[in-house]
């Protein structure tokens, strides 16, 4: 019985702890092994869960589609220099992460006249958009993959060049999804990121909508992706190029 008192006394203190740091409940009951942590208290742009120090922002869902196709956009993104960029070859298969109404997959379609683009989104409406564009525009090289929040849904070792324009920082689960498309690459396949640069207070866009290179490069690291380099030529947006080791060529350098 002589314990008893004490027990007491641990049991306020630990509960104390709890109250007046409500974040540590959350990361108390997540395992040892979690990369993610919740925040009960966050940023009302995102979804309270932070990955590697970043908030996962919110996804634009399928009604903010018209903002994708708008006509300002090549003034505001060029994203004709991002096709420009990627060097692709005619055979390559291109994975569009996040393809949203395929705006990106229906212009570097075109380049891969014996390849294809893999529209990749975790919503169907939005894959319902990328069908009727496709009969629209008689493109048929574009193939509708429906991903889940965990698993971009590709076949080990398939593709070329996996691409995210604005959509990565979005991610609900970014480690899943990554360590998905790093075996769903070829030895060689690269990674390209384009995000709004996070170091530019200046660019109009809301914080958890935009990331620093850093960030990134953390990020990639960690699913083992190797950072190639970055290219700085958009307005407002970073464009970021890893690639999946080749073990055999990495040993060579």
């Amino acid at each position: 019985m002589s314990n008893f008192p004490h027990f007491i006394v641990t049991l306020v203190v630990i509960l104390s702890c709890l109250l007046l740091n409500p974040t540590l409940t959350a990361q108390a009951a997540s395992s040892s092994t979690t990369v993610y942590e919740q925040h009960i208290i966050h940023n009302p742009d995102g979804i309270g869960k932070y990955y590697m120090g970043r908030e996962i922002a919110k996804v634009m869902g399928y009604t903010g589609a018209g903002w994708l196709e708008r006509p300002r956009r090549e003034g505001e993104e060029q994203p004709s220099k991002v096709v420009n960029v990627l060097n692709l070859k005619p055979d390559d298969v291109v994975a569009d992460i996040g393809a949203g109404t395929g705006y990106l997959s229906f212009r570097i379609a075109p380049l891969l006249t014996a390849g294809k683009v893999l529209a990749v989104d975790v919503q169907p409406e939005m894959l319902e958009i990328i069908e009727l564009f496709k009969k629209e525009k008689n493109i048929t090289n574009v193939e509708p993959v429906l991903a889940t929040l965990t698993d971009p849904n590709l076949p080990p070792e398939s593709v070329d060049l996996a691409l995210m324009v604005d959509a990565y920082h979005e991610l609900e689960y970014p480690q899943e999804v990554m360590q998905g498309i790093v075996k769903a690459l070829k030895p060689g396949g690269r990674v390209v990121l384009v995000e709004y640069r996070g170091e530019n207070p200046f660019i109009l866009i809301k914080g958890l909508h935009k990331m620093t290179q850093k960030q990134v490069r953390k990020e990639m690291q960690a699913v083992g992706l190797i950072w190639w380099e970055t290219k700085n030529l958009l307005p407002q947006q970073h464009l970021i190029v890893f690639e999946k080791p080749d073990s055999s060529d990495f040993l060579t350098r």
